[in-house]
């Protein structure tokens, strides 16, 4: 019952409101009893809850449960809830020291380790692409455009895939967030993706000039798509990749077009150029380029300042693994990729097809 503005009540009440020791001090709840659950009560009764199914029927995509999935079919124990209740109220005060994982382990599965490899051929392909083109050599472009496409054309699959629901993927194209890696990583995909297969249609109908420009315009997206990923690491709470967030753009890049060279050369060699051809010695170069530039980048993130505070999980476990098994191989790797690359000075250079400039950084 409330009073009037301006009546204290009793001295007691004033004392006990305010904590003092004249009296105890009424922690009674407004509504339910203290330690148990709180009343429910529908509006109308009988009504249901909108927009939901019932038994997990609004799990049905989602990758958390199964379809088996269901409640339990025993009751509950008397009391239990009412203890839970209790227990999460009061108890002991918080240890110091905290036992197991502060953050939770990332859900991704398979799919989004393989669309960060196909994304980053396509990327790198779309640059392979526009340097053969600023070369003249048009046919090993063509080449590439195809490559770019059927790299990129799996990774909405994947994508929608992880997400559970395909109507997820529909929903991030429903709003455009410059602010959001993955709001613009969504319409970068699309955009990337269309002009792509513009390209490629371009070629099949013999306009090489449209070809080439949508072509320049899938690389100018892929930029932006090889780098997106890192900041969409990079903005997660896991340290190793927040603390990583001035590197793991970058590195991705270059990731991007060393595979992205790797797979063209891997085609281009499929398809009969030859061996000493100046394309397949550029993109050899390229390749040892960006792989010298990834281990850089990544042996500089690792022994920056501070970064022994947040890179322990490098050197333990299974990740420790991995990444020491890949340290001792990374510098003779991209050494020896540097040496068969090079071409013999006695060994001539056939000249069919344009030259290719052969310097490192680049295609063109």
């Amino acid at each position: 019952m409330s009073k009037r503005r301006g009546s204290g009540g009793s001295a007691a009440e004033r004392e006990g409101a305010a904590g003092g020791s004249g009296g105890t001090r009424d922690t009674t709840p407004a509504l339910g009893t203290r330690g148990q659950p709180g009343s429910y009560r529908r509006a109308v009764e009988g009504a249901a809850v909108a927009l939901t199914r019932g038994r997990f029927g609004d799990a049905r995509w989602s990758y958390l449960y199964g379809r088996d999935t269901s409640y339990a079919p025993e009751a509950a124990v008397d009391g239990q809830v009412q203890s839970a209740a209790r227990r999460m109220r009061g108890g002991e005060e918080i240890p110091d020291t905290v036992q197991g994982p502060v953050i939770k382990p990332a859900v991704w599965t398979w799919e989004v380790p393989l669309y960060f490899w196909l994304g980053g051929i396509a990327t790198g392909s779309s640059f392979v692409a526009l340097g053969c083109d600023a070369a003249g050599d048009h046919s090993s472009a063509r080449t590439a455009r195809m490559v770019t496409l059927a790299a990129a054309l799996p990774s909405a699959p994947l994508l929608v895939k992880d997400l559970g629901r395909p109507a997820r993927f529909l929903n991030m194209l429903r709003i455009f967030k410059p602010r959001s890696p993955m709001s613009m990583g969504a319409w970068c995909l699309m955009g990337f993706s269309n002009l792509a297969g513009a390209a490629v249609a371009a070629d099949v109908l013999g306009r090489s000039g449209t070809a080439r420009a949508l072509g320049a315009g899938t690389a100018g997206l892929g930029l932006y798509l090889g780098s997106y990923t890192g900041v969409l690491l990079a903005s997660t709470a896991v340290p190793v990749w927040a603390r990583s967030r001035v590197f793991l753009p970058p590195i991705f890049v270059a990731t991007a077009a060393a595979t992205g060279a790797a797979a063209n050369r891997l085609v281009l060699s499929a398809t009969g150029l030859p061996s000493g051809h100046p394309t397949r010695t550029a993109l050899g170069r390229v390749e040892t380029g960006a792989m010298a530039a990834e281990l850089l980048l990544s042996s500089g993130n690792e022994k920056r300042p501070g970064s022994a505070a947040w890179r322990e999980p490098l050197d333990q476990g299974r990740p420790g693994q991995v990444v020491g098994a890949r340290r001792p191989g990374a510098t003779p790797g991209a050494q020896a990729r540097r040496r068969s690359g090079a071409p013999s000075r006695q060994r001539a250079v056939p000249r069919r097809g344009p030259r290719f400039p052969l310097r490192v950084g680049g295609c063109g």
